[in-house]
């Protein structure tokens, strides 16, 4: 069952290094660097913190999601266990944030899915590794 989580791990880490790369560049897909420009114009209308006067540039949103996703990514997959759990509850966050926006945009259903599962698999991990620490101290 611990090798399951391990692939769970690693490729969940490795789908968000790739999606951070293609909001930081236009190099791996064009096409998909853009739609992310277009989502976080959209995305920047709808920050958390807008009403309290804070304005948010869509660019230097994309370009901090996708740091954050890339390096979290990374470290999801091939960190330390302190590191995982660090990057996993930065990456929660983050989706959790891309599925407030999407709620309060109104997108269809099928929009939230990806940001969805994503969440559920890093908060599964989350959980696994709490439970984990709970049988190891009462060992």
């Amino acid at each position: 069952m611990a090798l399951v989580f391990v692939v769970i791990r690693v490729l969940l880490g490795l789908f968000f290094v790739l999606t951070g790369a293609i909001k930081l560049t236009d190099r791996i897909s064009p096409e998909l660097h853009a739609e992310a420009v277009d989502e976080f114009v959209k995305f920047a209308q709808v920050f958390p913190l807008i009403e309290e006067g804070i304005e948010v540039d869509p660019m230097n949103y994309l370009k901090a999601v996708g740091w954050i996703e890339l390096i979290g990514g990374f470290l999801l997959a091939f960190g330390l266990k302190f590191m995982q759990e660090v990057s996993d509850i930065a990456l929660s966050i983050v989706m959790m944030g891309e599925l407030y926006s999407f709620l309060v945009l109104k997108e269809e259903f099928q929009a939230c899915l990806p940001a969805a599962c994503c969440l559920f698999l890093l908060l599964t991990l989350l959980y696994i590794w709490e439970r984990d620490k709970d049988k190891q101290k009462k060992q």
